[in-house]
């Protein structure tokens, strides 16, 4: 069984839950997980099964796609709705959607994000969260991510009960992005405390919404012994890189591991995918480290 499922992760479980439930419903400890969802979030969550799993950390880099609330009129210390108040203000009813709309522009393209306070990044070797709920203050890294696209799902601001603002947004972006973060600094660009009342992870690469499946589907196919039917092939995954087409006569030599003078057309990825003329993914390979005029391979993939 190898092949990579589009699992819809339920809300109240992390992305370890998630390869821990599969595992006993596919009775394989050969499963792993694209990326971190936390537990209060569902959406898109590829799960890689078999060889798929040499693929998890390829995966992973594809763009995502949420759908997100924003609230302003509030910060939290975490960033969403879970966290307590740590700011409160009046939002004007002068605010206006155009204004809204504009500042969303602001934040496309390449832009720079401090990560949550209660996040799992690493500093000094320990996560941010555990500095967090020991009280220590420390440095959080800056970093950069790509927001390809960000718009209004609605043209209009919701008022709440408490004097806040809130109003939706659908974001494309790489890797890494803290949509929460995203929120406060639109926010901020607005004049207002805010936080992430809501998100949803709608696509993972080019896995949608659309054909995620959940678990109680996944366990009625499991019982009918009909899984293998509803795993995606392992390039399936890959879309995002490039590929190179090998001739039959050299396929042996790519799974045995062998090294090939540079294609005389560059792949625009590295690494990039060794296809067979039938579509079949045999490797990905990289250009080679210290020999520039060759590609060596970095997984292999023998099907059985």
């Amino acid at each position: 069984m190898h092949g990579i499922l589009p699992l819809w992760k339920p809300k109240g479980m992390t992305s370890h839950d998630c390869v821990n439930r599969l595992r006993r419903i596919l009775g394989t400890k050969k499963v792993g997980h694209t990326g971190t969802l936390d537990p209060d979030v569902e959406g898109v969550l590829p799960m890689c099964i078999g060889m798929a799993t040499k693929l998890a950390s390829y995966v992973t880099e594809s763009a995502k796609t949420y759908e997100a609330e924003v609230y302003l009129g509030k910060a939290t210390e975490t960033e969403d709705r879970e966290g307590a108040v740590i700011e409160e203000a009046q939002v004007s009813t002068e605010l206006t959607i155009e204004h809204v709309r504009n500042v969303l522009d602001e934040f496309t393209g390449p832009i720079t994000q401090i990560p949550p306070l209660y996040s799992a990044v690493r500093v000094n070797g320990k996560r941010l969260y555990e500095y967090a709920r020991e009280g220590i203050e420390v440095e959080r890294p800056a970093r950069e991510v790509t927001i390809s696209s960000i718009e209004l799902m609605e043209e209009r601001l919701s008022y709440t009960d408490d004097g806040g603002v809130t109003f939706p947004i659908r974001i494309t972006c790489s890797k890494g992005t803290y949509i929460r973060t995203l929120c406060v600094d639109i926010g901020r660009a607005l004049g207002y405390p805010a936080h992430m009342s809501n998100l949803v992870r709608t696509a993972s690469g080019s896995f949608v919404q659309e054909e995620a499946l959940t678990f109680d589907a996944i366990e009625r196919f499991a019982e009918l012994g009909e899984v293998e039917r509803h795993l995606e092939p392992l390039e399936r995954g890959m879309r995002h890189y490039s590929r190179v087409t090998v001739k039959p006569d050299h396929e042996e030599k790519v799974y045995h591991g062998s090294v090939f003078p540079v294609p005389k057309q560059l792949p625009k990825t590295n690494p990039f995918c060794m296809m067979s003329e039938d579509g079949r993914m045999l490797a990905i390979y990289q250009i080679h480290p210290t020999k520039p005029n060759l590609i060596k391979p970095v997984r292999v993939f023998q099907y059985e």
